[in-house]
């Protein structure tokens, strides 16, 4: 078991509903689980054995809340399994894919510190406002609770003596 703080981005909601169900799947492994907003995120990243975060990708870029927690708590997120995932692309074809994986990449390039214990971009989809009918969804939430299950078990092959720095 270990404590893991599931932070995200989120522009319309639909990264913070991606997030809440890694938060639920990481509880059902037995994890205690905290999920917030990354921005408000203050305290040590360190007190976690594990973060978790989150953000859509918009024209190109990673939203800007998940860069600012990563600055904001680079000396800590160097100390813990860190994961990251990105929403992506709202069409099914695989170039918009690779392009979604491109700027995610990109985006954590500019934190040569950083190697993520986990990454992975998860479909997107178009904001409940959106007048286009029917509503674009690709967030695949059996390929969402795996990649949970293999967070949790990032998590647990930590040391316990170091998951509290």
């Amino acid at each position: 078991m270990s404590d893991i703080l599931v932070a995200f981005a989120t522009k319309a909601g639909s990264t913070e509903e991606v997030a809440a169900a890694i938060a639920d799947a990481l509880r059902k492994s037995g994890n205690i689980v905290d999920l917030r907003r990354a921005r408000d995120v203050r305290e040590p990243a360190s007190r976690w054995g594990c973060i978790v975060l989150g953000a859509p990708i918009y024209s190109g870029r990673w939203h800007r809340d998940a860069h600012r927690f990563l600055r904001r708590h680079r000396g800590e997120l160097e100390r813990v399994p860190v994961a990251v995932f990105g929403m992506g692309p709202r069409s099914p074809e695989e170039e918009a894919w690779q392009r979604s994986r491109s700027q995610l990449n990109r985006a954590l390039a500019k934190r040569s510190w950083l190697t993520p214990a986990a990454k992975a971009v998860f479909g997107g989809a178009d904001p409940p406002n959106r007048r286009q009918t029917p509503r674009r969804d690709l967030r695949d939430w059996a390929a969402i609770e795996k990649w949970a299950r293999e967070i949790s078990a990032i998590a647990a092959s930590r040391p316990a003596s170091t998951a509290q720095l």
